[in-house]
């Protein structure tokens, strides 16, 4: 009987002691980090829907047919999404089929990658002139 007093006194203590630990060792490492947003211009953004009539205003409007977003040029994104209208497009404003992007790549190499073979027979024609 006694070992079962002293069995539960001893027990009561611990949980006793415990529901009143104080832990502040407690460290708060957290950084806040700056949210920083990068876009897809709207000049890009209208080639990659394929909204040909928004890419023709923009032109007219004095868009840069060569101007990088994101690493690559607008012809780049129209070779990768298969847009043969807007090659053609950007082609006749005077884009440069051969720039390269960030990565190295030409717009034949995107539409070849990414199997838009109309595409880069647009492209191809274009280069043979």
């Amino acid at each position: 009987m006694k070992k079962t007093i002293l069995t539960v006194v001893a027990v009561c203590l611990f949980v006793a002691t415990g529901m009143n630990a104080n832990n502040s060792t407690a460290v708060d490492n957290t950084v806040e980090v700056p949210k920083i947003s990068v876009e897809l211009n709207s000049f890009c953004k209208a080639i990659v829907k394929g909204d040909v009539e928004t890419v023709k205003k923009l032109i007219e409007l004095g868009e840069d047919v060569d101007k990088k977003s994101l690493g690559m040029a607008p012809i780049h994104y129209a070779a990768r999404y298969n847009r043969v209208e807007i090659v053609e497009l950007l082609l006749a404003n005077g884009a440069n089929a051969k720039k390269k992007c960030d990565k190295g790549y030409t717009a034949a190499k995107y539409a070849e990658l990414s199997g838009a073979m109309e595409a880069l027979q647009a492209l191809k024609a274009a280069m043979k002139k």
